[in-house]
């Protein structure tokens, strides 16, 4: 490639210290970067035309992924910048091969490949090799996007950069610690609008008082506040409360009471399935399993080996109305309801109420009797964090339905469980359960494991 001049783009002074750690990959063992700042401060202009710079002159396949495919669509090909430049504008048009607009691919000269990608579809990432990967508004991407990548980025050496504004103690939150924690392989850098002065803060107080931002939000937003959880979420200050109680934390099987469990069952999205013990008018959520384009058999062997390997005796198993509808490709025409029975799980179903007085009795639950663990329900706990509603940008407001994506099975789940917990009441005494405890252990073998028979009673 000839020589190509690369200067459409000024760093601002509080940028400077980031581009020199940006630089500074492959010349040290830094390799994986965390960059916290405010809104507006320039973080994907800045990353971006970093990477222009790399890719031009180390080739190899980079991807710059953002919490879905569209918002990658709007940010990098549709958005101008303060001085009306589209963020294809800052390539040099002699570095450029190809830009497939509909795939947001771009191929340079050098065979460089840079994809704008969607976490939101994580799977289809498994399988690719890229040499460095770009985490945009990472705090609101699906975290299996990066799991999944890892292999292939320690396999060649790849790097990885998150950037993104707080959005409570989630993900981005646990890789901002796990950054300050390792200096010698991290960089991490966190700027507020007191460090940027990006933005006058008469601006600030002036959209404040007008309406058009919450308080809540510009701590958020401008201030980088870790502690004020996602505007607009459900649930967040219900966990919140819960940590501050002790009702998150290690939270034990009690081997004399039924493990039951809730089911949400995707057929493109992910199957969520919380196991749980209602023990003394309270709810004990002991584990947690979820699972992507896997059939029902996979998940009642998954439900098998806790047995096996757990001692759980299962009670009760919800699953929401819908269970019931017939599938088109299942053979003869059966109804996942159906076809689990066959595998030997007897679905109860949730009430059919509608989405909003689900999350209220959510609500309520979350506010007195649930206890979960921390460890084996990590993922359930996140989800439900950033399980919130759907923003309206046009209106400057949150609409009144939750938002589709990475953390909304889950919550579904979660929200079929406490639709469910008035089913799950027991008033055996712990030697009647202990009694049953034994009897289903020492249970006779047959094609179906014994806490899937049939001819064990329902209350069993």
């Amino acid at each position: 490639m000839k020589t190509v001049i690369v200067d459409k783009f000024k760093l601002r002074e509080y940028q400077k210290p980031i581009w020199r750690a940006l630089e500074s990959i492959g010349t040290s063992k830094i390799k994986r970067l965390v960059i916290v700042l405010a809104r507006r401060a320039g973080k994907d202009i800045l990353v971006w035309n970093w990477l222009i710079k790399r890719a031009i002159m180390r080739p190899g396949i980079y991807f710059y992924l953002f919490p879905t495919f569209t918002m990658g669509r709007r940010v990098l090909f549709d958005t101008l910048t303060m001085d009306g430049l589209r963020f294809l504008d800052f390539l040099p048009r002699e570095a450029v091969e190809s830009i497939n607009i509909t795939q947001m691919k771009i191929t340079l000269r050098n065979k460089s490949i840079i994809s704008v990608l969607g976490s939101d579809n994580a799977d289809s990432l498994v399988g690719t090799n890229p040499s460095g990967c770009i985490f945009s508004e990472y705090a609101l991407q699906d975290p299996k996007g990066f799991q999944l990548l890892t292999p292939a980025l320690r396999a060649n050496g790849g790097f990885a950069i998150f950037i993104s504004t707080p959005r409570g103690h989630n993900h981005f939150h646990e890789l901002w610690k796990i950054a300050e924690q390792n200096k010698e392989s991290w960089y991490s850098i966190r700027l507020t609008v007191d460090d940027t002065h990006h933005i006058p803060l008469e601006e600030i107080q002036e959209d404040i008082d007008q309406g058009r931002m919450s308080w809540e939000l510009s701590r958020q937003e401008y201030w980088v506040d870790w502690d004020l959880g996602i505007e607009g979420s459900y649930y967040c200050k219900y966990i919140d409360k819960m940590k501050l109680q002790g009702r998150i934390g290690i939270v034990p099987f009690e081997p004399n009471f039924k493990v039951h469990s809730s089911w949400d069952l995707g057929v493109h999205d992910a199957t969520c399935i919380c196991l749980f013990q209602t023990v003394n008018n309270t709810v004990r959520i002991i584990n947690y399993y979820a699972n992507t384009d896997k059939g029902l058999d996979h998940y009642v062997q998954k439900l098998q080996d806790l047995a096996r390997s757990e001692g759980y005796v299962y009670g009760r198993h919800f699953a929401p109305h819908d269970i019931k509808v017939r599938e088109l490709g299942s053979t003869g025409g059966l109804s996942r309801l159906e076809s689990a029975r066959n595998l030997g799980i007897n679905f109860d179903i949730v009430p059919n109420l509608s989405i909003d007085d689900g999350i209220e009795a959510t609500k309520a639950a979350l506010g007195s009797k649930i206890w979960i663990d921390e460890v084996k329900c990590a993922p359930l706990i996140k989800a439900l964090e950033n399980y919130r509603r759907i923003f309206d940008a046009k209106l400057n407001k949150h609409r009144d339905h939750p938002l589709h994506d990475w953390a909304s099975d889950p919550a579904d789940s979660f929200r079929y469980l406490c639709l469910s917990i008035p089913s799950c009441s027991d008033e055996s005494s712990p030697e009647e359960l202990e009694r049953r405890y034994q009897t289903a252990r020492m249970g006779k073998d047959n094609n179906l494991p014994r806490f899937f028979r049939d001819d064990i009673p329902n209350n069993y």
